[in-house]
């Protein structure tokens, strides 16, 4: 059965505590940790050893379970290895990733490869997953290049994040891109958007069912592919002046949503 999750990025302006209590109010199963330098760090790379017990007891007392940890772009390969380190001993099974680089160069798409090649082997020797998701304007951006990179890192231990949104941004539709690359998906980000724009928008429309993608075909062709990794709620952007109710309706709501139709749809 698919596991839903909240990544703790949507409450940036709030402690990790606070977070974890909101995710599980609303209903999920899990909660997947925010480490995106210079954007919400409820896990802190520097002084994980520090923090490891605390959230352990936090996911634990909500009665949570740590779905994944995004981590974001890869700027420093030391700081990645620091944060399988810290999954592995925190007990969290999948780290998130962006492959970097611009869409079009040729050069990127070979360094983000190459990139995904070493850090693979060394997630697993630590019994964790890695996982890239397409990201629009970098350099593994869409189904062809994702494609490529799953035919390039054979390692058991590397997976795609299939995020809907970056998909259908990239001017394909999410629901029949996912059959091409599902052998490899090992987690989804999601989130809804208004148009194919740029930017997700803000908060309020990222909310799962109030955006333009089909997201009930997106979940059917989950259901239909046998797919049962975690599904988690990615939402960017949320400001101090958001209140803690307001962010937590956006949690609340898109649960509420993807239940129903994963439940429809024999899937929880």
């Amino acid at each position: 059965m698919i596991k839903l999750g909240v990544n703790s990025v949507l409450f940036k302006e709030f402690d990790f505590a606070t977070a974890a209590r909101q995710i599980a109010l609303s209903g999920y199963d899990g909660v997947e940790i925010s480490a995106i330098q210079g954007m919400c760090e409820h896990l802190e790379l520097t002084r994980w050893k520090e923090q490891a017990a605390e959230l352990r007891s936090v996911v634990q007392d909500n009665g949570l379970s740590f779905l994944s940890m995004e981590f974001g772009g890869v700027k420093e390969e030391q700081r990645l290895l620091t944060a399988f380190e810290a999954a592995a001993e925190i007990g969290i099974p999948i780290v998130n990733i962006g492959p970097g680089g611009k869409t079009g160069v040729e050069e990127d798409v070979q360094r983000s490869i190459d990139m995904l090649l070493r850090m693979s082997e060394k997630a697993e020797e630590l019994g964790i997953t890695l996982c890239v998701k397409a990201h629009i304007g970098q350099a593994i951006h869409d189904t062809p290049t994702t494609l490529r990179a799953m035919s390039e890192v054979s390692s058991a231990a590397f997976g795609i994040d299939m995020d809907p949104s970056h998909i259908f941004r990239a001017n394909e539709n999410p629901e029949e891109a996912l059959p091409a690359v599902i052998s490899r998906v090992k987690h989804v980000h999601i989130r809804d958007c208004k148009g194919r724009e740029q930017g997700p928008g803000p908060i309020e429309l990222q909310a799962c069912g109030r955006g333009d993608i089909n997201l009930y075909a997106y979940c059917k062709a989950m259901a239909d592919n046998n797919y049962d990794g975690p599904v988690v709620l990615e939402v960017i952007g949320a400001k101090p002046d958001h209140s803690l109710a307001q962010i937590s309706i956006v949690a609340a709501e898109t649960y509420g949503y993807l239940n129903a139709c994963l439940k429809q749809l024999g899937a929880r």
